[in-house]
């Protein structure tokens, strides 16, 4: 993570720019703990559920930029640099979705966010960025918390719940490699604005998705209201509303703050699944909880300069 540049031009911290940036970051956190759960309230395959969200999502997206007058005609490049995003998005949430279904919410989210650590060792590999001082010990802490959430019931889980644990793993390597390809095309590649390629990108990751569901022999169809509503909550309140506030409210924090109020996320979601959805726990699951998210944290803080930002999953 990189420290963000939060000076007014006349190099004053404004404090009520703060405290609105501090609002829409703790409300994109809070939303975006949500999307997990409205996957459960779909009803529907995990993979219906994943091409529904990208297709509402990304159509959303687009409509509010055009709203904007901010639309760019898309160019053969821009799609061409989308794709592996879209792939990795793809994935990411093929896994995801059904570990969400097969073993939770809340231990899928955390699972998934596994990909910090992911996200600094690719920053070191490709370019050359220094470890944090707080990442080997919050790789070892994050381990420890694994350890008493999964490591130590693995004996008593059934076969599937053992897939949906490597599956939740499973997601944050493919939402890396979406993270970065997205971000380098972001850079370098495209001059769309973030809102429109990630509107194109959604939608061919919705295009994916629908292939891949057409293969498992899925039915697309929505027969109630119920499922309409959720989907529809999910491509929005996931999609678009999450991601505007926190882009939004990103260069405005402390990196360090980012991070923290980030973590918001699998940790409400971990929260809401016992309380809505009867999550057994033991007291050794709430302590795992504590040391995965503080060890996910300490794995996120980065040196101030020349940092990769590392994304936490929706």
């Amino acid at each position: 993570m990189s420290d963000p540049v939060t000076a007014t031009p006349d190099g004053a911290r404004s404090e009520a720019s703060l405290r609105l940036a501090l609002v829409q970051m703790v409300a994109g956190a809070m939303l975006l703990s949500s999307t997990s759960l409205l996957v459960v309230y779909a009803h529907t395959p995990p993979t219906v559920s994943a091409f529904y969200r990208m297709l509402f999502g990304g159509g959303m997206l687009l409509v509010w930029v055009a709203l904007r007058g901010r639309w760019q005609p898309f160019t053969l490049r821009d799609v061409g640099w989308a794709l592996l995003p879209a792939a990795g998005l793809a994935l990411d949430l093929i896994q995801w979705h059904r570990s969400i279904l097969w073993i939770g919410p809340g231990m899928a989210t955390l699972l998934t966010n596994f990909q910090v650590f992911l996200m600094v060792l690719a920053g070191f590999v490709f370019y050359r960025e220094r470890f944090g001082r707080w990442f080997v010990p919050g790789m070892l802490l994050a381990m420890v918390g694994l350890w008493l959430l999964v490591g130590a019931h693995w004996s008593v889980f059934d076969a599937r719940h053992r897939q949906g644990v490597w599956l939740g793993l499973g997601s944050g390597v493919a939402y890396t490699v979406y993270l970065l390809s997205f971000r380098q095309a972001l850079k370098t590649h495209t001059r769309l604005l973030p809102a429109q390629f990630l509107g194109l990108m959604s939608l061919l990751c919705a295009s994916m998705l629908w292939l891949w569901g057409m293969g498992e022999g899925d039915s697309f169809a929505l027969r109630d209201a119920e499922s309409w509503s959720a989907l529809l909550a999910l491509g929005f309140f996931g999609q678009v509303l999450a991601w505007l506030l926190v882009v939004q409210a990103m260069p405005r924090l402390p990196a360090s703050l980012v991070g923290l109020l980030l973590l918001l996320q699998p940790a409400l979601a971990f929260v809401l699944d016992v309380i809505l959805l009867g999550r057994p726990t033991t007291p050794s699951d709430w302590i795992g909880l504590a040391l995965a998210l503080a060890g996910i944290l300490c794995g996120a803080l980065r040196p101030a300069r020349r940092a990769t930002k590392t994304g936490v999953h929706a």
